[in-house]
């Protein structure tokens, strides 16, 4: 810091007119200057001419240097287009045939701390792929890996797009290991071959011994490396941007038992969590991964700003937690993030008939295009104010192997979990009591919370009204009216519809909604500013359902029914923080049903509305 503080002051002195200051910067940059040239062209003599040119440029055009701490980038700029225009001319094309063999033998004679310990046939496959690659390749490697340049800085050194380097960035990386995998080398020795070519073309075996290369310096961000996974992966479907984002305008709902064309706002809390603020400029990419198919769980993670700046934010929700990065302190959080207008999460692979409703209950304009893709290890790509944004979808099996939706901030940040015993714990039982229509009503059940836990500790509920009982798990569901009467099969899953499933991605506020839209029940969302709860309200052929939801703890805590005749009951969750407070043997789900025959058709969320009614069977 303070070498690049006096670097500063020479510069700006320089700029003035002191000769003395311009020829002391001119040698203090020399060194480092040549060491890039070289590793661009492996030639003595070129790099030395090419070094001397840039230098001459360099003190006649000083003073048009605007940002001085951007010194670096716009010397590599002069070098990088002296070069270019040095290749392009017919007498240099000439001399670099003749020179062929002049040029082996000198870069055989380097010394540079690793002569005697890496074989002449490595360091001539190493060498000679790093020579086929395009200038442009090997510059934003060489400023990427060797002098640890950020993306903007090369951005700004080749006169492009933060994006297009990064681009760049990752085609130059696909040439490398293509012109290394030609010799028998795999992607394993990619960086490798990039730390020994440091060291070979380094000025002093002093120099090549402090040459190492991490692996997140070759990382180009997932919007990059999705982009790159285009040109060889199947699947891919673009979709407008416009809406693909869940920040957008506040929200108006209208009420479901009113007239659908007279919306009223609802209450919003600008202050609860939700990706970013909804009235951010920002750039945000957002980033949705369905590893079972739509259907099933989502991972997400969203950013927003320019990583490293203070404005930059993160969220991330995968199958172990939900996280929350920024102002470098990390909230891991019991709850799945919810949009702060408290509009409903919607998806671009969302059944259009789906996402109509929602937006006509909403009253709010259709801002999303459908995406009609199928199938497993779905990755769905959303960018906002940034080039090349337009949204798509692709098949992509690797995303967690690459690191994706892993956590990858600084290892300098607080970590703070906010997270009770039940949901540290990723799964916990639950109780049920109420009464419907003057009978009582107990259950049990188990319910995870991540994904992660899920396989192991997987849904099941058991409920007993009066004499009959419902239950449901992943292998089957089942009414049984008394003890003694017959079995009615449903499909699995059937009796969780309207109710908490957080293991599948998405915050219960949106849960309990999305599955009122799908039986196009119109919902109403209520939330009082300040209140930890808020309340979805719903009305389906004269029955009224009234839900309580927990939104830090992500749970359903009460659901209430009633009609026109008065109040019907009520359904009271309660949730286990403690597994030693278990009573032994309490919550131990019913043996299988021996009924065959097929499975009835789940109603979805009307379950709870033929409930009341006496209807289900």
């Amino acid at each position: 810091m303070v070498q690049q503080s006096c670097q500063t002051e020479l510069i700006r002195r320089a700029q003035q007119g002191d000769r003395q200051c311009l020829e002391q910067l001119a040698g203090q940059v020399r060194e480092r200057l040549r060491t890039y040239v070289y590793r661009l062209t492996q030639r003595d003599d070129l790099a030395q001419e090419i070094v001397q040119e840039t230098l001459l440029e360099m003190c006649k055009v000083l003073g048009k240097l605007n940002n001085n701490d951007r010194f670096w980038p716009w010397l590599y700029g002069i070098a990088v287009n002296k070069l270019r225009r040095h290749y392009r001319t017919e007498q240099t094309q000439k001399k670099l045939a003749i020179s062929s063999a002049k040029r082996n033998s000198r870069l055989k004679d380097r010394q540079d701390g690793l002569e005697n310990l890496v074989g002449e046939e490595l360091k001539q496959i190493v060498s000679g792929a790093m020579k086929k690659l395009r200038t442009r390749h090997k510059a934003v490697l060489i400023m990427r890996c060797y002098d640890g340049m950020t993306h903007s800085e090369i951005a700004e050194s080749l006169g492009c797009s933060e994006f297009s380097t990064r681009m760049l960035f990752l085609r130059a990386k696909k040439a490398l290991q293509r012109e290394l995998s030609r010799n028998g080398f795999g992607k394993a020795s990619f960086l490798t071959a990039l730390v020994l070519f440091g060291k070979l073309t380094a000025p002093s075996k002093a120099a090549a011994a402090q040459i190492s290369i991490s692996a997140s310096t070759v990382k180009v961000g997932l919007l990059t490396g999705v982009v790159g996974l285009a040109t060889t992966k199947t699947a891919i479907v673009t979709f407008t941007a416009a809406g693909a984002l869940t920040a957008g305008t506040i929200v108006t709902t209208s009420a479901p038992w009113k007239d659908a064309e007279a919306p009223r706002q609802s209450q919003v809390n600008t202050q609860v969590i939700s990706q970013f603020d909804q009235n951010s400029k920002a750039a945000e990419e957002h980033w949705y991964y369905f590893p079972q198919g739509a259907s099933q769980f989502m991972m997400l993670r969203a950013t927003s700003g320019v990583v490293g700046e203070k404005s930059y934010k993160l969220v991330l929700q995968n199958e172990n937690a939900n996280y929350s990065f920024s102002d470098n302190s990390v909230h891991i959080n019991n709850y799945r993030t919810w949009a702060s207008d408290f509009s409903v999460l919607k998806f671009p692979t969302d059944d259009p008939k789906l996402t109509d409703f929602i937006y006509q209950v909403e009253g709010s304009p259709r801002g999303i295009k459908h995406l009609p893709a199928k199938g497993k290890d779905l990755l769905v790509v959303a960018a906002r104010n940034k080039d090349n944004s337009e949204p798509w979808a692709i098949r992509h099996s690797n995303v967690l192997e690459e690191g994706y939706f892993q956590s990858d901030w600084p290892t300098t940040a607080k970590v703070i979990d906010n997270r009770d015993v039940m949901h540290k714990r990723g799964w916990t039982y639950f109780r049920v009591t109420g009464q419907i229509n003057d009978e009582n009503i107990s259950g049990m059940g188990r319910i995870p919370f991540v994904y992660a836990t899920s396989a192991e500790y997987s849904p099941w509920m058991k409920l007993r009204v009066g004499s009959m009982t419902i239950f449901d798990s992943k292998n089957e569901a089942y009414v049984q009216s008394s003890p003694s009467q017959n079995v009615t099969k449903y499909q699995p899953g059937s009796f969780f519809k309207g109710l908490a499933k957080p293991w599948l991605g998405l915050h219960t506020i949106d849960v309990v909604r999305r599955d009122a839209a799908a039986q196009r029940v119109r919902f109403e969302t209520k939330h009082t500013p300040g209140s930890r709860f808020a309340q979805v309200e719903l009305i389906h052929e004269g029955v009224r359902i009234i839900y309580s939801i927990d939104l830090e703890t992500d749970v359903i805590d009460e659901i209430t029914f009633s009609t026109d005749k008065g109040d019907k009951g009520n359904l009271k969750f309660s949730y286990i923080q403690t597994i030693n407070d278990v009573i032994n043997g309490e919550f131990v789900p019913p043996n299988r049903s021996q009924s065959r025959g097929a499975s009835k058709s789940s109603s979805g969320l009307l379950w709870l509305v033929e409930l009341v009614e006496g209807a289900l069977e």
